[in-house]
Order: C-alpha cells, then sequence, then structure tokens
C-alpha cells in the first residue's frame, strides 16, 4: 500500500467543533473531517476494495464515500494529523489477513483424566447417600 499515493486521494473538510469552548470554538473551524472514495481509488485492486466494501459497510455514506471525523485537538493540523492517522490503521485493519484456524485432535491423555475425574466425582457423591438395607 503507498501512502503517499493514497494521501493524494484524501480530501479535508473542516468545520466548527461541537461542544462546549466558549468563544474560541464559535469562531474557529477546527474539527477537520476525512473523505475517502475508495471505490474511485487507484492504491487498491478489486479484491482489496470488496473487503474495504465490508469492512466500513456500517460507515460509508450510500454514495460509497467513508467519513471519518476528529475534533480532539484545538488545533486544526493536530486534527488533521489525528485522522489521517486513524483512517491508515482501520485501512491496514481491513486489509489484514485472518489466519485459517486448525483444528486439532484432543490428546487421548487428557480424554483419560476427565473421565477420572468424573468418575471420581461420581463415587463422591454416591458414598454421601445412605446405605440401602434389604
Amino acid at each position: 500500500m503507498d501512502r503517499e499515493l493514497l494521501k493524494s486521494e484524501l480530501s479535508y473538510k473542516y468545520v466548527r467543533s461541537s461542544g462546549s469552548g466558549g468563544q474560541h470554538v464559535n469562531k474557529v473551524s477546527s474539527k477537520a473531517e476525512l473523505y475517502f472514495n475508495f471505490q474511485k481509488s487507484e492504491v487498491f485492486n478489486d479484491e482489496e476494495k470488496l473487503r474495504l466494501a465490508e469492512y466500513f459497510s456500517h460507515r460509508i455514506n450510500k454514495a460509497g464515500v467513508l467519513i471519518l471525523t476528529c475534533g480532539e485537538s484545538r488545533s486544526q493540523f493536530r486534527n488533521k494529523a489525528i485522522v489521517t492517522q486513524r483512517f491508515f490503521e482501520l485501512i491496514e485493519e481491513a486489509l489484514k489477513e485472518e489466519k485459517e484456524r486448525k483444528s486439532t485432535k484432543i490428546p487421548r491423555s487428557v480424554k483419560r483424566k476427565r473421565l477420572n475425574n468424573k468418575r471420581k466425582t461420581s463415587e463422591k457423591k454416591a458414598n454421601r447417600k445412605p446405605p440401602k438395607i434389604d
């Protein structure tokens, strides 16, 4: 994955942050919004685009655009850096191959130990009962 080429495909928009903060927050657009249309991206192949679409299914809008926001800092530059870093982490997570689970056989000794413990518990409880008198 070429990060520089991917960065060139990103677009940013700056809006006013929500929440309290007084005069500063009401006049400065410091919240960064990152927009990325991975369907039009030249960085990913078709298989990767399908994997991204599945991973980001709950985060993309009807136009197929991924939108991430960050308003943590009062600095516009810092918010842009945070949202870009978060974007790259999400892309790497989405493209990571999942390991296939290998089924293993339960060892004979483990089965034997379980059955022995079961038998001992059964005998212990059987010994608690009063003896039967004929």
